[in-house]
């Protein structure tokens, strides 16, 4: 394996533990929050950031890992390469920004190879205004019972119940209804919570800190789960602007794919991270894209969804049983290969270096 592959780690303690050691490696300052909660393996866990380049650069580039958990194999891989990269620190001080590595949002889901964190909330749905109490995903009701049936792995009557469904409400509806984000089912999929959670927090903070006094700020926030073996999507995350819009194009190319727009594997969600860049950093001009890579087909991908919130309702499973569950959800979030791993490594770099150089122009 070349030293690429020797970046992405075989569990959340390994994978800290490898950030945290490149970057005292290269003298780096780390700032760790620690979660309250401990680890699959008993281990401390926590968000941990440093930052490269010009500290108090007018220009910041943030590259995110591990919002949705499990994810962040993926995402603290390409972290962990960026580290080693002589050659893209170079580039960075000469472009005259500064980038913030923010490891493990959800140091929680990353250990415990669950998507949501401890309180079964989605982060990339809490990102809300929580004084408004509506439910703005109402169809997610219709399906909730279907998605998470009273035995697994699902009996055929169910897999029946389901594809009948998607027949009746067609196949983006059943996918929105399904991960818009919702708040009526605690137990479900793709919940928002009711309140900003520990990792919400904890992002805000560090952009209250890193971001107040920037006048322009980019995000990449790395995600995995829908599209073709490693591609990365490149995914508009922002506000319905069509000036951010053509910025984010402009640097990351005309490849970006929109949601607003209906041209995206992802459907439009409510209370997505990038979001809060705009409570936190009003002063900013902001420019964020999801890099969302493909693994497994996607209806493999929701029944290791399924299977793992079945789990979580179900915690006296048996032991063969919880260990089917959690390998598949890895294996919709993970590929342990070495082409996938280079492949996924090599597209962050180049959306790295396209932020650093459009950030450079200003």
């Amino acid at each position: 394996m070349d030293k690429t592959g020797n970046c992405f780690a075989a569990n959340y303690a390994e994978a800290r533990a490898g950030f945290l050691a490149a970057a005292k490696g290269l003298g780096l300052d780390v700032e760790t929050a620690l979660n309250p909660l401990k680890g699959a393996q008993g281990e401390e866990l926590a968000t941990d950031a440093v930052l490269l380049g010009e500290a108090e650069a007018a220009s910041l580039l943030i590259v995110t890992s591990g919002t949705h958990g499990v994810e962040g194999f993926c995402g603290s891989g390409c972290q962990r390469a960026l580290l080693d990269d002589e050659d893209m620190h170079r580039r960075i001080e000469a472009a005259g920004v500064a980038v913030l590595l923010v490891h493990a949002v959800n140091p929680y889901g990353f250990s415990h190879l669950r998507r949501v964190n401890e309180d079964n909330v989605d982060m990339n749905r809490n990102f809300r205004d929580f004084a408004d109490a509506k439910e703005l995903n109402l169809a997610y009701a219709q399906v909730h019972d279907l998605l998470l049936p009273a035995e697994w792995p699902p009996t055929e009557a169910n897999r029946a119940a389901i594809v009948e469904c998607i027949k009746q409400m067609g196949m983006a509806a059943f996918q929105a209804a399904v991960s818009a984000g919702q708040r009526s089912h605690k137990d479900g999929l793709f919940y928002c919570g009711n309140a900003p959670t520990w990792s919400n927090r904890t992002i805000r903070a560090l952009l209250s800190k890193h971001g107040a006094a920037r006048k322009r700020i980019g995000w990449i926030d790395i995600h995995t789960g829908l599209g073709p073996y490693g591609h990365g999507e490149k995914i508009f995350a922002g506000a319905n602007d069509a000036a951010e819009l053509a910025r984010s194009r402009a640097w990351w190319g005309a490849d970006i794919m929109s949601y607003y727009e209906g041209k995206s594997a992802s459907i439009e969600v409510q209370g997505s991270m990038v979001m809060s860049i705009y409570a936190e950093c009003p002063q900013a001009e902001a420019t964020g894209m999801g890099l969302e890579f493909g693994t497994i087909p996607f209806d493999a991908v929701l029944a290791a969804l399924r299977g793992d919130h079945w789990l979580a309702i179900h915690p006296d499973a048996d032991a063969a049983k919880r260990g089917a569950i959690k390998r598949a959800i890895l294996d919709a979030f993970f590929i342990d290969a070495d082409d996938w791993k280079g492949m996924v490594a090599g597209q962050a770099r180049v959306s790295v270096l396209q932020a650093v150089v459009a950030l450079a122009e200003k």
